[in-house]
């Protein structure tokens, strides 16, 4: 159900919740429909609805309509997630109206994407925080639960990003407990767990919890390798040779280890990380 059109509609009409719900129902059962899906009954909602003057058919999901160019928006938008280029992404979630989403699963692909764009772009941890939560309650109600560890994920990262990592740690450890048998059945589920254990070994390898860190970035290139993808290959390739800078290992050993990621990158089209690659080769000569 487009919950949001219906918000937007007593928006438009300039009605508080507590003046669209007088005489028909509780503020309290307007507000659980518009803040957590919770839908009253069929009674109640045409009541709504008629003093909207918003026909009840609207808000009703559509039954095999395709958004192929929404799609397609989605999909280079989650690549430049991949390749890091935020702004890129900010600007595609910017170009989509969020009412004229009409199917769950690219409603759940844009609130994610919207999430992590926010963590990148240094929103509040609030408005973060949020978003994913809204993810979460979406979930809750639709059991898509990939969707659930990209949100615990991203709320580990934004309070990482405060240097709050002992609650940042509490998110990751919940994702670290369940990533390992997530069962992988499409591309794009591909795609978003490796989003998960990229960025779950990337929070571990910044806070010295090496161990951890490449146990995660060693299964994200087994999962490259058996499904045939190059995404986050080079990311992590390139947080293992962090790692091993870190651990003291043989400078022969890090620098394969940037040749790989460097190769991967190109592959990718990944421009930052490779000015990344460069600027670590470079420090990695200049030391004795």
């Amino acid at each position: 159900m487009n919950i949001q059109h219906f918000i937007n509609a007593r928006k438009r009409a300039g009605l508080s919740q507590s003046e669209l719900a007088y005489g028909i129902c509780t503020q309290t059962t307007l507000s659980r429909f518009e803040n957590n899906g919770q839908v009253p009954s069929l009674k109640i909602l045409i009541q709504l609805c008629d003093r909207l003057g918003l026909p009840i058919g609207e808000l009703f999901p559509k039954v095999g309509v395709k958004q192929p160019e929404l799609s397609a928006k989605l999909e280079q938008a989650e690549f430049f997630l991949i390749t890091s280029e935020h702004k890129q992404l900010a600007e595609i979630l910017a170009s989509i109206s969020v009412d004229t989403i009409e199917d769950q699963g690219s409603l759940f692909r844009y609130y994610y994407l919207q999430g992590y764009v926010m963590i990148f772009q240094k929103a509040s941890i609030t408005d973060i925080l949020f978003t994913f939560d809204r993810l979460l309650l979406m979930e809750k109600q639709h059991n898509n639960p990939i969707f659930r560890l990209l949100a615990l994920t991203g709320s580990g990262m934004a309070y990482s990003r405060e240097g709050e990592d002992e609650k940042a740690e509490f998110y990751f450890e919940q994702v670290f407990e369940e990533i390992y048998t997530y069962p992988i059945k499409t591309v794009e589920d591909t795609w978003r767990v490796l989003n998960i254990v990229f960025h779950c070994g990337e929070f571990y390898g910044e806070h010295a919890e090496l161990a951890a860190s490449n146990a995660l970035l060693e299964y994200a290139l087994t999962i490259c390798s058996d499904n045939h993808v190059t995404y986050y290959l080079a990311r992590a390739a390139y947080q293992l040779a962090v790692n091993a800078i870190a651990e003291q290992r043989p400078k022969t050993e890090i620098r394969e280890l940037l040749a790989d990621a460097r190769a991967y990158a190109k592959i990718n089209r990944n421009r930052i990380l490779l000015n990344k690659i460069s600027d670590q080769q470079t420090a990695l000569n200049d030391t004795k």
